[in-house]
């Protein structure tokens, strides 16, 4: 039996992981843009953007990670979640419109499904209230 008490309890364990999961990624991929990996920077301008895009994304991944983490501001969070959006959904058409294989794509992907669902279940405290 589902009580609106442990359904609202696991909603937030599932917004809690899949967000720290997003963060991690968002993270750990913005320090690799950020420090011009060989390997990234290859991937980067292979998908036909410039190197220098890597520094501003890098940015704007760590800002909005801190945005979805700290408490309050859910305007800001929003606008997180919105960037990520487009930031990962642009980087899984950018990977099938240059059509590189799937492990390439895999991890755009992941980052992608991984900003949906954390979008999607965060808790009611993260979400502005719409007045009608």
């Amino acid at each position: 039996m589902n009580t609106p008490n442990l359904s609202t309890k696991r909603t937030k364990i599932i917004y809690w992981i899949f967000t720290l999961w997003m963060a991690l990624g968002m993270v750990s991929t913005a320090i690799v843009q950020l420090m011009k990996s060989k390997d990234e920077l290859t991937n980067f301008t292979g998908l036909g953007y410039p190197s220098y895009l890597m520094t501003i994304i890098g940015i704007w991944k760590i800002l909005g990670v801190i945005a979805i983490l700290i408490p309050k501001r859910l305007l800001l969070k929003e606008w997180a979640y919105a960037g990520f959006f487009f930031v990962m959904s642009g980087a899984v058409i950018s990977h099938l419109i240059v059509g590189d294989e799937a492990g390439r794509t895999f991890p755009a992907v992941l980052l992608f499904v991984l900003v949906i669902i954390s979008w999607y279940f965060r808790p009611a405290d993260r979400k502005i209230a719409i007045i009608d």
